[in-house]
């Protein structure tokens, strides 16, 4: 094993660490039995968790494709490339699939690097404002205050941040960059500092060249896309008879992708679990079946996305007569973000 591998072998130790601890944390005293005993009362229900997961992935695609319209990228290559990108992001540690995404497709889309990255900015940038969303609106009532009180004043922060990107993206550019030359004469030229300049600048070119009206369009989208995903897990508790109130599955939504932002093992395992267990016995689920219903719900998103993007990653692969092994495509990566 090259210096490389071990290294980074040995970063993806504490993300595993993270994912066994919540693993256990959220099944402890769950017996075989329980797991057992779930079962698919209502099977109609299936076309909902069908339905809804390839309407929310198909918009996500759609969302990218107009974020990269400037560049003419068409609709296949963006939902080829977004797919793959995620499946990658659920298998392998470091986000090496956002990383591919920027960096491994940006030929195949015609775009820079550049380009792509204050895209990938801007999208997890709705998706968290419209996350945090959620999370106030469908806040249980046993909510701890002051837990209540920091996501409120969340909310309010990237509300006014996105906002404030969105109208007024040309006009802050030159104050972000007044700010900056004064920060690097008081510090130095700290390549971090550069860095956090840098991205900041490219998210703002990509609001201003996308234009007011094509950002609100893009936060419907997004609001339209979190609808979806909303509905897979209200299909998933009405397929196994979940009992729980009908906000329960809208907050272990929200707060089952915020788990994300926890380093673990790729795809959230374990925090994704925890997140949506928590979530649904605060609405009146029992433990048991709110864990296994995290369980099933979350093993179900990564196979589909997965099998989704494994499957666009390999035919791509197959028809361009591409042979070189995924590793050593990788290992080609950049070893951090521009």
């Amino acid at each position: 094993m090259t210096q490389p591998s071990s290294r980074n072998l040995y970063k993806t130790i504490p993300g595993l660490l993270v994912s066994v601890f919540f693993l256990w944390y959220t099944f402890r005293g769950i017996s075989f039995e329980q797991i057992r005993s779930l079962r698919l009362v209502h099977p109609v229900w299936i076309v909902g968790v069908l339905a809804f997961t390839c309407a929310s992935y198909t918009l996500r695609c759609v969302r990218w494709t107009r974020m990269m319209r400037s560049t003419g990228a068409r609709f296949p290559v963006c939902a080829r490339v977004l797919m793959t990108s995620l499946a990658a992001n659920n298998i392998l540690p470091f986000r090496i699939g956002d990383i591919m995404r920027v960096f491994t497709y940006a030929g195949d889309i015609g775009a820079s690097s550049s380009v792509i990255l204050s895209t990938v900015i801007l999208e997890k940038l709705l998706d968290i404002f419209v996350l945090v969303l959620l999370f106030v609106v469908f806040m249980g009532p046993g909510v701890n205050p002051h837990s209540r009180l920091t996501a409120e004043v969340l909310l309010g922060i990237s509300s006014a941040g996105l906002l404030i990107v969105i109208l007024g993206a040309r006009t802050l550019e030159p104050i972000i960059r007044r700010f900056f030359v004064r920060l690097h004469k008081n510090t130095g030229h700290t390549s971090k500092l550069q860095k956090i300049e840098h991205w900041l600048l490219l998210a703002l070119d990509c609001m201003r060249k996308i234009g007011i009206a094509g950002s609100f369009l893009l936060l419907i989208q997004s609001f339209v896309i979190w609808t979806c995903e909303g509905m897979i897990f209200v299909s998933a508790a009405r397929l196994i008879d979940l009992a729980v109130d009908h906000i329960g599955p809208w907050q272990a939504v929200s707060v089952a992708n915020l788990s994300y932002l926890i380093p673990s093992s790729p795809g959230a395992i374990g925090t994704f679990e925890w997140a949506v267990k928590t979530s649904l016995v605060s609405h009146g689920a029992r433990e048991p079946l709110g864990a296994l219903y995290g369980l099933a719900l979350h093993a179900w998103l990564l196979i589909s996305v997965t099998g989704a993007g494994g499957i666009l990653f390999l035919i791509h692969r197959i028809r361009i007569h591409n042979h070189t092994p995924l590793l050593e495509e990788i290992e080609t990566l950049p070893a951090e973000m521009p």
